[in-house]
């Protein structure tokens, strides 16, 4: 494979975030804070991995770094200078590829110099050669529906590193890639990297994935929730390439499980029960076959009720990310507790496991009711009205003075669906209605 030409910056740090905070407005007034107080700078020759749960702001900051959103306070500098847009020197490659559909994959790549005003024969040269270098030599006359979603992320990765950055940010690049295909391309990227055959200088990676990140970073930012803010920083000295099934790889992975689910809400031992939550406390996007198989798996005799978080990810083939919203579901609703990367089931937990589908919807509501404030005030609103009806504007603007209107809404639909299987109350989406079908249950 060809090289792409370096920039050629000195030594030092190319990036520096000072400050950072985020805020979104609310409806009624004020603010909701989604970054705070960020501080992250960014060396040559370094992977940063910035990791954390979903809606942890992780994006927005990059979306910041990259130039595309001004924040609301802190300053971002970029060798030496303020970021106040888009800058020459980073790219960013994104999680949803975003190729245009009519152009073919050369065209795809040239379109960002040709934004630049690069002549045609040194745009030519360019592209040619970056096509060459992310391995999709043969391919420059194929169109996005001919290729793969492996495929079409290296287009991705072309047309990022064409305009020859100093700096890659990465979205989660590899999120919408299946397993081996995401492995493949991972394992190519830091081959280059290694061989020195990319123009970049650093490189700023957002992923909720924790092997990537130790597979892939030198050091690993992780972030905490509500409000976003750099939690932890972890240095990653293994060298490459690295061995998933090295005991200092996984005794890592180990490590960034346990500092990640210390974030989790807190649960009462003197009660066995999940700190109480708010009414708009958000919830996650979770739906009761995943909690309900995930309750099966802790209470089968393999596990006994007691299990090792990234082991349950790895059997599962689970994302961290989706792994700590199912537990944290389970927590949440009292049939499990999360302490130092490990779950374990309570005897509500147990029981619920151990029941038939009736008793089990029994189970369910009663937690639902006690523990989840916004699903038992959308029952008492249905038990107090004479027609047992509430049109979902109701209790929306409950939510979006706490949450921003994503987070809001996807609480809603979770509590929807938690409601409908507890057959707590009724939901007629086409409506959108709330209503009991038997107002004595």
């Amino acid at each position: 494979m060809n090289a792409i030409e370096n920039p050629g910056f000195g030594a030092g740090s190319l990036l520096s975030c000072a400050g950072v905070r985020h805020c979104f407005p609310k409806p009624s007034g004020g603010e909701i804070v989604v970054l705070n107080d960020v501080d992250l700078t960014l060396q040559e020759g370094e992977i940063v991995g910035l990791l954390g749960r979903s809606g942890s702001g992780k994006s927005t900051l990059l979306r910041i770094i990259a130039g595309l959103m001004q924040p609301t306070g802190g300053k971002v500098m970029y060798c030496g200078g303020p970021v106040v847009g888009p800058c020459a020197g980073v790219a960013m490659v994104f999680q949803t590829f975003a190729l245009f559909p009519w152009l073919t994959v050369l065209e795809n790549v040239e379109a960002g110099l040709e934004a630049l005003g690069i002549a045609e024969v040194e745009m030519r040269r360019r592209s040619l050669a970056a096509i060459d270098t992310i391995g999709l030599d043969g391919f420059e006359s194929a169109y996005p529906r001919e290729l793969s979603g492996g495929m079409r992320q290296r287009v991705g990765f072309a047309r990022a590193l064409v305009v020859n950055p100093a700096i890659l940010l990465m979205d989660e690049p590899f999120s919408a890639l299946d397993v081996l295909t995401a492995e493949t391309l991972r394992t190519d990227f830091l081959d280059l990297w290694q061989e020195k055959k990319l123009p970049i200088k650093s490189v700023l990676l957002v992923t909720h994935n924790i092997e990537e990140a130790v597979l892939m970073c030198n050091r690993i930012l992780v972030f905490s929730s509500n409000p976003g803010r750099v939690a932890a920083e972890i240095k990653v000295t293994l060298p490459y390439p690295r061995n998933r099934f090295d005991p200092a790889f996984r005794k890592m992975v180990d490590d960034i499980y346990i500092r990640m689910t210390q974030r989790a809400p807190s649960t009462d031992r003197t009660k066995g029960q999940p700190s109480a939550l708010s009414m708009a406390s958000q919830l996650p996007p979770v739906g009761t076959n995943l909690m309900s198989g995930l309750l099966e798996l802790l209470a089968s005799p393999h596990f006994n009720g007691h299990a090792d978080l990234p082991e349950i990810g790895d059997r599962l083939q689970l994302e961290a990310d989706e792994l700590f919203h199912i537990a944290e579901s389970l927590q949440i609703l009292g049939f499990a507790e999360l302490e130092q990367g490990d779950i374990r089931l309570t005897p509500t937990g147990r029981t619920f496991a151990d029941s038939e589908v009736e008793q089990r919807k029994r189970i369910f509501a009663e937690r639902l009711r006690a523990n989840v404030p916004l699903a038992a005030h959308i029952r008492r609103v249905l038990d107090e009205r004479p027609g047992h009806r509430a049109p979902l504007v109701r209790f929306e603007p409950e939510l979006e003075d706490s949450l921003t209107e994503e987070a809001a809404q996807e609480t809603l639909r979770t509590v929807i669906h938690w409601g409908r299987y507890a057959e707590l109350y009724s939901y007629d989406d086409q409506a959108e209605l709330f209503s009991l079908e038997n107002p004595s249950s």
